[in-house]
């Protein structure tokens, strides 16, 4: 079977604000700066390396759809939607709430753009119209927790895609596998006492956001146990992500039994991102995918849908993805052009630290058994 594709060029429009992490401000002396660090060209060069590497030919497009309120409204509150409205029709748009996430006027479209997205390609992956797939979607979403926008993160696409799957294709159990450098705190929060949705969060230990993130955060209720968050000690690559897997990510899958897998695919733990200290090169992220899409092979019948993330190096971000993405169709196209440079700096063994914080997390999967 065919491997989902969505790109939308609007993904590409998001306006992020003129400064390096916030719009300038002159009072605080922040001038202009031509590229927020989030800036969409990044996403963008990834899509653009998919069709100039041929990769494209591989791939069966699917048209992103917009959400519906209601498939927001299941994870998040009525109040931030309206206020995700109020923002994006002011002329100029404007903060959406956490001082750092900015969203342009019009913005609510793109964003409802991105989270119907996520739900369309979980669709055709659950109905098998598709076996596999990737949806390049921007804005990310997995810092957007139950009540607001944060960390460049509007609505929250994969639990918007994990819900829609629960409530209207009828699934009892999803998991969201998340990679992405810095904790998935919205993830969290939205299923905090939900069992139905097991979380997986990977991350540089207090990157972000502050005071997040911790091994003992489980959930609560009849969801304790059923978030899982491994905190990694900053400079961990290839050897700390493969043994993450190896001892905790994929028994937790196994354990679980999910009837569908979401990976929250963001590439900031690689070795060229400026917001994160990691050390992952695109054949450690080649690596973890081909380990989760197997995983999903034997767990779920393959149903697995990946939904970009952050990431911000332009530069690199681009070879990863599409290092991913191979492994998804199963065919070859490019070379890493940085790899050799890269393959000296470290990164391919595990550290004693790296081993103690995942022996760690591994205790929590009792709780599955």
């Amino acid at each position: 079977m065919a491997t989902g594709y969505i790109w939308n060029t609007l993904y590409g429009w998001v306006d992020t604000g003129t400064g390096s992490l916030a719009s300038a401000n002159l009072a605080a002396r922040l001038q202009p700066i031509g590229h927020h660090l989030a800036h969409p060209d990044t996403k963008r060069r990834f899509h653009e390396l998919v069709c100039a590497s041929g990769q494209i030919d591989h791939l069966t497009t699917i048209k992103a759809k917009p959400a519906r309120d209601k498939d927001i409204l299941r994870v998040h509150t009525a109040e931030h939607l309206a206020n995700m409205q109020r923002v994006s029709a002011l002329a100029t748009g404007g903060d959406t709430g956490d001082g750092i996430t900015t969203m342009g006027n019009g913005g609510l479209e793109i964003a409802m753009l991105s989270a119907g997205g996520a739900i369309e390609l979980v669709k055709q992956v659950v109905s098998r119209e598709v076996s596999n797939g990737y949806a390049l979607v921007n804005p990310p979403g997995h810092h957007a927790p139950r009540a607001g926008a944060m960390g460049f993160c509007i609505f929250n696409n994969t639990s918007v895609a994990a819900a829609y799957a629960r409530e209207e294709l009828g699934l009892d159990r999803v998991a969201i596998v998340d990679w992405d450098v810095h904790h998935g705190n919205g993830t969290q929060d939205i299923w905090w006492n939900d069992p139905s949705v097991l979380t997986v969060s990977l991350h540089q230990h207090l990157c972000f956001p502050a005071n997040s993130g911790f091994i003992d955060e489980r959930g609560e209720g009849e969801g304790l146990g059923y978030n899982l968050n491994i905190p990694l000690p900053p400079g961990g690559g290839n050897a700390a992500y493969a043994y993450a897997f190896e001892k905790v990510v994929l028994p937790a899958l196994r354990a679980y039994q999910p009837q569908l897998i979401i990976v929250g695919s963001g590439f900031d733990a690689s070795m060229m991102d400026p917001l994160a200290r990691m050390m992952v090169t695109a054949s450690g992220f080649r690596q973890m995918a081909r380990q989760i899409i197997d995983c999903a092979e034997e767990v779920c019948e393959g149903r697995i849908a990946f939904v970009q993330e952050g990431g911000y190096s332009p530069h690199y971000l681009p070879f990863c993805g599409q290092a991913v993405i191979e492994e998804l169709t199963g065919v070859r196209t490019l070379a890493d052009p940085y790899g050799e440079f890269l393959g000296g700096m470290g990164g391919d063994t595990l550290l004693d630290a790296e081993r103690a914080r995942v022996d760690e997390a591994a205790v929590l999967l009792d709780a599955l058994r």
